[in-house]
């Protein structure tokens, strides 16, 4: 495995590390307050989070772009449901604040004219 390579998460793996990590922000990630997805601001440092993980699955060439939304979320709702196998999850590789290891999603939005960071708190009880 390369050196930054990280491991794949499947679903009941990502609902052990979302149980075992703080949910709330420590001084260090507090600017990332949003339960929802994000812009990562350029003001952020991104040197306070940590790639540990992915949800991309190497055995999926064309991970599909439909979103899962039962309750009638959308995908800017801070419930939305984070759906691994669903967009924008199935794109997303998990990072953890280097100094309280309060987990995220995170992923790159390619649209027309921009390239944009987007970055969610990874919160167990919303896992699909």
């Amino acid at each position: 495995m390369p050196a930054d390579a990280v491991p794949f998460l499947d679903t009941e793996a990502l609902r052990q590390l979302a149980a075992s990590q703080p949910d709330e922000p420590c001084a260090a990630c507090a600017a990332l307050k949003s339960r929802g997805w994000e812009a990562l601001s350029a003001t952020f440092d991104a040197g306070q989070l940590r790639k540990v993980a992915t949800l991309r699955r190497a055995d999926v060439e064309d991970p599909t772009l439909e979103e899962h939304h039962p309750g009638g979320t959308n995908s800017w709702s801070a419930d939305a449901p984070i759906a691994p196998a669903f967009f924008p999850y199935n794109r997303c590789d998990v990072w953890q604040c280097t100094a309280c290891g309060r987990p995220f999603l995170r992923y790159t939005e390619y649209g027309g004219y921009y390239v944009e960071e987007r970055i969610r708190p990874l919160q167990a009880a919303l896992i699909a």
